[in-house]
């Protein structure tokens, strides 16, 4: 397997599996506005997306995982937020999210960001344990909290 970074000619590849993914949790599939989505985040670099490919097809993604950019003040340096993983029914039990997360861990090395975030569904123990195989700890310092925005004034 080969990991590569997604460019703009990757969009017909990956849009069906964040498609899968957004279905995953509970998201209804929203194909074109999926890809409209995946389209603007590459224009604009807002994010950076990772592939696995298998190394003698170019036409199958077995996996992906998105990272947006953040900051620390605390720390004054960069943060990576894992936002998005996900590996094809297909293609699980082969190591491709490790090697996406090894891969993202190297990137955020690279770009000398003090850490990279990750969240998950309380009940998804399989991707509990993958992150900490791959050296995420819990955080017990902080309690993360969110605040839902709607059309309500």
């Amino acid at each position: 397997m080969r990991i590569t970074q997604a460019t703009l000619e990757h969009l017909d590849l990956l849009t069906p599996l964040f498609v899968k993914y957004r279905e995953f949790y509970g998201a209804l599939p929203y194909p074109d506005s999926s890809r409209a989505f995946l389209e603007k985040r590459l224009r604009r670099k807002e994010s950076v997306i990772y592939l696995a490919l298998p190394d003698d097809d170019d036409n199958k993604l077995l996996g992906f995982c998105q990272l947006y950019p953040s900051f620390s003040s605390l720390s004054l340096k960069r943060v990576w937020i894992l936002n998005d993983i996900y590996v094809a029914e297909d293609a699980r039990r082969q190591l491709v999210a490790d090697n996406l997360m090894r891969t993202a861990k190297k990137m955020a090395k690279e770009t000398q960001a003090v850490r990279m975030r990750v969240s998950t569904s309380s009940d998804n123990d399989v991707a509990r344990k993958t992150y900490e195989s791959i050296g995420f700890r819990e955080d017990t310092e902080f309690k993360n909290y969110i605040l839902p925005i709607s059309d309500e004034l």
